[in-house]
């Protein structure tokens, strides 16, 4: 490692620091000839901070100074990478343990403006009727512009039942509309399972968490020694924004054959670059249903439901089974967020959550930006219309067509018929495709 790397090592390794920026002039006078570029841009942010600390009118604190600098660097890479001071590193850890008190709901940052990705079910996002690229413009009085990510995400939370007014910003109106809602604790279920007809099963995945597969193939299991076969599954992914990586691979896993490539990613830096297949998946208490169900998941037919909402994990499995030409994917675009990030803890509890490289379908196709494309395009129309396919043209849009999650009913103790699946036109689509046309086969 050259004496200029270890320097800016050793910068975020003791970012409380501002003694290290000494180091990184020391560095850079002693640079090689081929690192001098690196140098100089080292050198004149070292240049920087001592004029400031110098000449500035106020007294400057070391800590904050070097805080704000690392800020500006990593809020300057994209919008899903950011500095995380103590308390919002210590409330991502609460995120990932399961619970937290806040809206719910899946952001970016966009134009000064936080992005909604998703709602998550059940939550006070939802309830107030929050969409899939809705722009949040104020948290009460605090206008957006010029916080970033992490400072939005720490104006959402709070404690429980407090409450706070959203002004957004919705794609075809005129005027921002305010939303008030009520802070709750969040702790989403992942999977609902329902019977459509006898031995079709609707399974939701609303997030990826750590037993997510292994929940769904209980429910798959269930439904299979309940019918003794399985004609059709319809997997939706609709707002579902995502999760942990590994609940993705395994969630693929249940339905591609052994050894199949289910995601891969690219990265200037070669230990950023992973290739993740198929892995072995049992029951949540480590039940082995290959005996009873045999290759069944491998061979059912099935559709998966995508839309806007639908983003990061839930594009990864949407993508790999559509690369292997496993399953029918309708709806609508999903998000395009396909970015793999990690949490780098720095000095004094702070940490950076850095985007480090992005993930590929196994055929090759890039998510970032780009989202995946259904095969059947059925975006906003009525039950009973004709959808578009998505190599032909653009469904066409009804007002008609209403939310899908009132669509089933949850199962209790064993999955429950579905009620009201004509108001779901999607839900209804993938239906007739399992009936009339169970694998759509991509060219």
């Amino acid at each position: 490692m050259t004496g200029l790397r270890k320097a800016v090592l050793r910068l975020t390794q003791g970012i409380a620091s501002g003694a290290a920026f000494a180091l990184l002039v020391h560095a850079a006078a002693a640079a090689p000839a081929d690192e001098a570029a690196q140098s100089d841009a080292v050198r004149a942010f070292a240049q920087a901070y001592s004029q400031i600390k110098a000449r500035y009118a106020d007294t400057l604190d070391d800590k904050k100074l070097v805080a704000d600098a690392v800020k500006g660097m990593i809020g300057g890479l994209d919008p899903f990478s950011y500095y995380l001071d103590p308390d919002a590193y210590d409330g991502l850890r609460q995120d990932t343990s399961g619970a937290f008190s806040g809206l719910g709901m899946e952001v970016s940052m966009e134009s000064n403006a936080v992005k909604v990705i998703a709602a998550f079910e059940d939550s006070p996002a939802s309830h107030a009727g929050l969409q899939a690229g809705d722009l949040i413009t104020r948290f009460g009085e605090t206008s957006v512009a010029g916080m970033t990510l992490e400072q939005a995400i720490q104006q959402a939370r709070g404690a429980p039942d407090t409450s706070v007014a959203l002004t957004v910003l919705r794609g075809g109106e005129a005027q921002p509309r305010v939303m008030t809602l009520k802070r709750a604790i969040i702790q989403a279920r992942s999977v609902r399972t329902a019977v459509i007809d006898p031995a079709y099963v609707y399974l939701q995945i609303t997030h990826f968490n750590r037993n997510t597969a292994e929940r769904m193939v209980a429910a798959l299991a269930q439904a299979y020694e309940q019918n003794g076969v399985l004609k059709g599954v319809v997997l939706d992914l609709r707002d579902n924004p995502g999760g942990v990586l590994r609940s993705a691979v395994s969630v693929s896993s249940v339905f591609l054959p052994d050894d199949s490539l289910v995601v891969y990613t690219e990265s200037a830096s070669q230990e950023s670059r992973m290739r993740l297949s198929t892995k072995d998946v049992r029951g949540p208490n480590g039940e082995d249903y290959s005996r009873m169900l045999g290759t069944a998941l491998k061979t059912v037919p099935l559709v998966v439901l995508v839309n806007g909402g639908s983003a990061s994990a839930s594009e990864i499995v949407a993508g790999a089974l559509q690369s292997h030409k496993r399953a029918t994917i309708v709806g609508a675009k999903t998000f395009g967020k396909g970015t793999v990030q990690v949490v780098l803890p720095l000095g004094d509890g702070a940490a950076m959550k850095l985007t480090t490289a992005y993930y590929f379908t196994p055929d090759g196709r890039r998510i970032q930006g780009a989202g995946v494309i259904p095969d059947i395009a059925v975006d906003a129309l009525t039950a009973g219309g004709i959808p578009a396919h998505a190599s032909d043209a653009p469904a066409i849009p009804a007002k008609a067509c209403p939310s899908a999650k009132n669509a089933v009913q949850e199962a209790k103790g064993s999955p429950s018929a579905v009620t009201t699946r004509s108001e779901d036109c999607q839900l209804e689509r993938a239906v007739e495709i399992l009936r009339k046309q169970p694998v759509l086969v991509r060219s």
